[in-house]
């Protein structure tokens, strides 16, 4: 089979990225905590009583998706081993062409940005059915809204990041996430870390596909604007109404994501959650927002400002004492 139609969109694409803050990285001691929890107690006593829902995300118009084809997943996980290469992660403990990862369900965690799962086909004896798992970068996504802090950014292109140095570690987003995904390196308790698929963010702002996509051999994976692959999804669904699910999951699941899929065996059978509402969950979430005490709303939101504040002085401190001892050396 032909390597079909990787990327839709070739045109170098104009938008500009919406950044975050600039990497900081410093520790997290014992007495920095509490001085901080302390700050964050007093100051959260003068703030008015009424709470306020965060503003919501829109998905960008011309923003880029990816379709997964499950019908056409062989399962040769040539996209896990192109994530952990494009992303410099270790080896895992089982080569990737060991079959035997698939006698369990996985799921994307520290060690693995995505993972490969195989299901039994009830309807076709013939062979299994494979579903690629990661991120699906949602148009309006939950984990930005959860994150008191705003560590998480929608970006024009469609990729969710999240900025490490601003995270303080509270795991609502890991919470909030429909889909379960972003997950926590709990290995690091004083440098807390989600570890979640980014998109191959840099890899599209430059033009060029995912890694994940541009190492898949069978078509599976379809990178393109996420209009043309919706397109693309329908005409498969339209033109193999036998073959195909009519149903294209992530076109209106929790609002849309930028991750699509197809599917010949209905989607509860292969683990993806179908009790998701169509509107964003920001939206069911107001009213609720608009009643909880705002200690719990601002409380971690003054935590996470001031630590982040507290790493950027540790930063400056930490190289202006390289700086000396440079100079000393001198």
């Amino acid at each position: 089979m032909s390597r079909v139609k990787k990327g839709l969109d070739k045109e170098d694409h104009k938008q500009d990225a919406v950044k975050s803050p600039n990497a900081l990285s410093s520790g997290l001691t014992r007495r920095k905590f509490l001085s901080l929890s302390m700050l964050a107690g007093c100051a959260a006593i003068g703030l008015p009583a009424k709470a306020h829902a965060i503003n919501e995300f829109k998905g960008w118009p011309g923003s880029y998706g990816m379709l997964t084809d499950l019908s056409a997943c062989v399962g040769c996980r040539s996209c896990e081993k192109a994530c952990n290469e494009e992303n410099n992660m270790p080896s895992p403990e089982r080569s990737f062409d060991d079959g035997s990862v698939f006698n369990e369900q996985r799921w994307p965690s520290a060690k693995a940005l995505t993972v490969v799962n195989r299901y039994n086909n009830p309807g076709d004896s013939s062979g299994p059915v494979y579903r690629k798992i990661q991120c699906n970068h949602c148009l309006e996504p939950a984990c930005a809204t959860a994150c008191p802090i705003h560590a998480y950014t929608k970006t024009a292109e469609g990729a969710v990041t999240y900025n490490p140095d601003l995270c303080f570690g509270c795991r609502y987003c890991v919470i909030a996430c429909p889909f379960n995904m972003p997950a926590y390196d709990y290995e690091s308790a004083f440098e807390p870390k989600i570890i979640k698929c980014f998109f191959c963010y840099e890899r599209i702002k430059e033009g060029k596909l995912t890694a994940c996509a541009d190492a898949c051999p069978a078509g599976a994976l379809t990178f393109g604007r996420r209009k043309d692959i919706l397109k693309l999804a329908r005409k498969r669904i339209n033109d193999n109404p036998k073959k195909y699910i009519d149903h294209i999951y992530g076109e209106n699941e929790v609002g849309g994501t930028s991750w699509l899929y197809i599917s010949s065996v209905p989607f509860e059978q292969l683990g993806f959650p179908t009790n998701l509402p169509s509107k964003p969950l920001i939206e069911l979430s107001r009213g609720y927002l608009s009643t909880v005490p705002v200690i719990f709303t601002t409380f971690p939101a003054i935590f996470g400002m001031l630590y982040a504040l507290t790493r950027h002085r540790d930063k400056e401190s930490e190289e202006g004492h390289n700086q000396h001892k440079e100079v000393d050396n001198e």
